[in-house]
């Protein structure tokens, strides 16, 4: 049970940012620049970097959601996010991809255990700058977003379709259009949200 009062029935991180949409925003903006884009690394693996992160961090909504989202744009769909999840060091990712991984791991521990060492193998592999900047702040935003969701307790559905028919909205329209859902002009006020301050 949520340890706050969030809208009944609105799973993850959804609950979250219904009760409270001016912080939505932002993150949605945030997460839409970094999985959306197709500079360098592909929305598919962007995807997979957020969904691995979020199964290192232990968190089912964010796992599975974000995973089903990486299977929907990525040739081989669930059979390479289940295998990263399962070995990432015999996954069928590319070395270039794999390498990223290790990183996003490393972001996970904690960013000063990203080495140098790290950083070059990376490069070794064709990493760009670009994609190892991506990589490190996607990871570090799902780490962020893992500890919302579960730091307010939020619940997670088991059944595998509701994540599906999420993948469905969010492949074809984005995070953006999450803002739309929330309903923008229809949020509590502060006093209704926090009534010990009124």
């Amino acid at each position: 049970m949520p340890h706050i009062a969030l809208p009944d029935g609105v799973p993850g991180i959804r609950g979250p940012m219904q009760f409270r949409p001016e912080t939505a925003t932002p993150i949605n903006q945030l997460v839409e620049v970094l999985l959306r884009t197709d500079d360098a690394l592909s929305r598919g693996e962007r995807e997979l970097i957020a969904s691995y992160v979020s199964s290192l961090n232990d968190c089912r909504y964010c796992t599975t959601s974000h995973g089903a989202y990486a299977a929907r744009q990525l040739d081989g769909g669930y059979t390479v996010v289940d295998a990263v999840r399962a070995d990432l060091a015999t996954a069928p990712v590319s070395d270039k991809l794999r390498a990223l991984l290790r990183i996003a791991a490393k972001v996970q521990e904690g960013g000063r255990c990203v080495t140098d060492d790290d950083v070059a193998a990376a490069r070794a592999e064709g990493a760009t700058d670009l994609e190892i900047h991506d990589t490190v702040l996607i990871a570090a935003v799902f780490c962020m977003c893992n500890r919302y969701v579960d730091g307010l307790a939020t619940w997670a559905p088991t059944d595998q379709e509701s994540y599906e028919r999420r993948a469905d909205m969010i492949v074809e329209h984005g995070y953006m259009a999450l803002n739309a859902a929330l309903g923008a002009g229809s949020s509590a006020d502060t006093a209704s949200r926090n009534p010990s301050t009124s």
